[in-house]
């Protein structure tokens, strides 16, 4: 043993030795990481990119608010909505606003900063401990002719007063959180969580040369010593990434299918996921993502989220680009973003549908065999038909990426738009389908046909759970539609669909890898071991939703290399969530992990953390009281729900949580008061149905239970939950012949359930 340690001291003093030796005739920077230099160091070398990024929106992503850069009419020009007019005007040089500050007082203050210039111009606050605030009145800045050139509310159907989560002094109009990765080069938030202040920094104002081609200090050394004359023995130029995955690539038209063919396949998608950062409805984990890394190193991404994206998987919310582009058959033919887009432009490589003529033969596309419109005219254009548009911040249409197949038999069926309709809005989705059918002679069908899965699964059908296991196993879907089936298998679990599991922990894509895991958080506790390998993922946001899922394993259970693993990246994930610490959002979910991990002081210090950040935050509350609850702190409990109530009266989980909150404290009738107002409040929330139902039957008014245990099970028809009480319910009013029938509803689902079966025969 003394000769083992010796040798390695031996061993770690030569190499500290050779360090030293190497610093003499090495940049030291070859040992460390490379630095962001910002666009002027670029210039240069690279004057046509840097000529071609002056003026696109990347170059005027966010600018000081001086001169020219502002757009918006501060003549004394006005607006007014609910009662507050707003007014703007300069003083000096210095561009003002007269507006209702967080007190809802009116208040001079200086513009510092404008984000963008097309279609609209958006405007910032400097305010105290470096916070800034972005104004929600806007200025369109399209011509008079298209309706622009006038100051509008980006929440025109809101009334939104001082104190809202929403008003413009709020959290959700903060620039440090909300905006600024994505706006410019070399973001470093610097929060300090616990003053809430903050120290925000970046090397260009905007989205500058460094934003996608990573810090430049070693690509400058490389050039530098070329132009010396040097040998160049740097990987990649210096360059943290190589973005040079369409080099000596072209597209050619297969003989055979007519269809665009990549002369080699795309194996890196580096570029679309230097893209994907800013281009994609995502949640933020670090600011240290440097060109080169993965996405998720980074990044959370959402999948096809109801409320998001509809059942189709169109864009529904303010989702971006990215999102739909994983769900394209173009994605998966390895077409690029660059392919469509100048990078340094920021515009179309070719104008119109030029740009689609680059690999879809004309003199079949552009011709009216194939799209059956007049030439030139607006359903003729491939973009109005494959990219359908979506209005946000009331100006911006934004096209959606998914590259689809107008589907108005989609729309018949579930009420999602499609782009016939878009445009005929004269007519409905059943005139378009005859359309359709008389021009091909039937409906195309296209590359997403998932809609009546996730459809299904929205609705928790009797057949949703093995629609979801034929798309998450069908490996010619796309790996954001197979995610998201992954997603949804948490409900009525089996053995087939966990064995599916495990093995979608093993996929190339972190995506599904997300997917499974979010599955696995309906699980036990004690099943989630299933999640270990992932503890392990070379990926940030896969681990450390793994380390989260893990969190609650019991403790000693675990080898202890793998214990400490699992402690290693569950720091990850804290740090993930202390560098939102802003957010109330994070804070439950470090008090949530804390409570699991029995830190049960660093969980309520956390809980009144997110309170404090925001007193409407209902999580907060309902996530602090059960935990209360549990605690034998049941006064406490009730009396922090009725708090919530009285800042938040209409809230349905509020009801709910103080309803659960006195069946516990074993005052039941006073209960049912506030469960019937939840279920009141929230028609579609079948949990609340339930509950609702169960305390009916704790007091016997059983008819009524099962009433509303029926008109629940309606809306979803898979509700195992609900069709186990109409069972019990039955049984025990003695109505066995319905009993039965929803017992062979059960069996449907989970047919490999010896409950299930065991049920039936004793009600048969």
């Amino acid at each position: 043993m003394e000769y083992q340690d010796n040798h390695l001291t031996l061993k770690f003093t030569i190499i500290v030795r050779f360090i030293l030796a190497l610093s003499f005739v090495a940049p030291l920077s070859l040992f460390a990481a490379p630095d962001y230099i910002g666009s002027e160091s670029c210039q240069s070398c690279h004057q046509p990119e840097y000529q071609a990024w002056q003026g696109s929106h990347h170059q005027l992503a966010m600018q000081p608010a001086v001169g020219d850069a502002v757009l918006g009419n501060f003549s004394n020009s006005h607006f007014s909505k609910d009662g507050v007019t707003s007014t703007f005007f300069k003083d000096g040089d210095r561009f003002m606003v007269n507006t209702d500050g967080p007190d809802g007082k009116l208040q001079d203050y200086v513009i510092s900063y404008v984000f963008g210039v097309d279609p609209l111009q958006q405007y910032m606050v400097d305010f105290a401990e470096g916070r800034i605030q972005v104004l929600d009145i806007a200025w369109d800045s399209r011509s008079e002719s298209q309706g622009g050139q006038r100051w509008f509310s980006l929440h025109p159907d809101e009334t939104i007063p001082a104190g809202d989560i929403l008003h413009w002094t709020g959290p959700n109009l903060n620039w440090n959180y909300m905006c600024a990765d994505c706006h410019s080069t070399n973001l470093q938030k610097n929060l300090d969580v616990d003053t809430g202040a903050y120290q925000t920094s970046w090397t260009d104002i905007n989205v500058a040369c460094e934003a996608c081609h990573g810090p430049g200090s070693r690509h400058k050394e490389w050039a530098d010593a070329a132009v010396a004359g040097g040998e160049d023995k740097t990987k990649n130029k210096g360059l943290t990434v190589s973005l040079n995955e369409r080099d000596d690539v072209n597209w050619h038209t297969d003989s055979k299918t007519n269809l665009p063919v990549r002369s080699q396949e795309n194996q890196s998608r580096a570029e679309i996921q230097v893209c994907a950062r800013c281009h994609s409805r995502r949640a933020q984990l670090s600011d240290d993502f440097v060109p080169g890394q993965p996405f998720m190193d980074a990044y959370h991404p959402a999948l096809l989220t109801e409320g998001l994206y509809y059942a189709d998987g169109q864009m529904q919310d303010e989702v971006y680009v990215w999102g739909s582009f994983r769900q394209s058959k173009m994605y998966e033919a390895g077409v690029t973003c660059a392919d469509c887009h100048d990078p340094h432009k920021a515009e179309l490589s070719a104008p119109g549908e030029l740009v689609c003529y680059q690999c879809h033969a004309p003199e079949q596309y552009a011709s009216e065999a194939h799209h059956f419109h007049a030439p030139e005219s607006e359903g003729a254009s491939c973009v109005e038909c494959h990219m359908p548009a979506t209005t946000f911040m009331g100006v911006d249409a934004r096209h959606d990426h998914g590259f689809r197949i107008p589907r108005p038999d989609v729309s018949l069926e579930l009420g999602s738009p499609n782009a016939c309709n878009q445009c005929h809005d004269d007519q409905d989705a059943a005139w378009s389908v005859a359309q359709l059918e008389k021009w091909y002679g039937t409906q195309p069908l296209g590359f997403q046909n998932y809609a009546g899965v996730f459809s299904a699964a929205r609705q928790n059908t009797l057949n949703a759970p093995g629609l979801l296991l034929e798309l998450a196993m069908d490996g010619a879907q796309s790996g954001m539609a197979r995610a998201t089936a992954y997603s949804h298998l948490g409900a009525g679990l089996n053995q087939n669909s966990m064995m599916l599991l495990q093995q979608g922990l093993n996929d190339s894509d972190p995506l599904i890898r997300q997917g499974v895991l979010t599955a696995l958080e309906s699980v036990p506790p004690e099943q989630r071991i299933v999640a270990l390998p992932a503890v392990w993922d070379e990926v940030r946001s896969v681990r450390i939703q793994a380390a989260r899922l893990l969190a609650a394993y019991p403790e000693g259970k675990l080898r202890a290399d793998r214990q400490q693993k699992l402690d290693g990246v569950i720091e990850e994930y804290i740090a993930a969530q202390l560098f939102n610490g802003e957010r109330p959002e994070s804070q439950i979910n470090l008090a949530g992990l804390y409570q699991e991990q029995q830190k049960f002081v660093d969980a309520e210090l956390a809980y009144r953390k997110a309170l404090q950040l925001q007193p409407k935050f209902v999580p907060a509350y309902v996530n602090f009281a059960n935990m209360l609850s549990a605690r034998e702190r049941g006064t406490e409990a009730v009396n922090l729900l009725a708090a919530g109530i009285a800042e938040i009266p209409e809230s349905a989980d509020l009801y709910h949580a103080l309803g659960l909150s006195k069946v516990r404290q074993k005052q039941a009738a006073d209960a049912i008061n506030d469960l019937s107002q939840a279920a009141l409040l929230a028609p579609e929330n079948r949990r609340y149905q339930y509950v609702y139902a169960v305390a009916l039957q704790s007091v016997g008014e059983i008819d009524r239970a099962i009433e509303v245990l029926q008109t629940s099970l309606a809306h979803s028809p898979g509700d195992i939950e609900v069709l186990y009480a109409l069972v019990t319910f039955n049984r025990d009013a003695g109505r066995n012949p319905a009993a039965l029938a929803y017992a062979k509803k059960l069996q449907v689902i989970l047919p490999d359930n010896p409950d299930i079966a065991r049920l039936m025969e004793s009600l048969e």
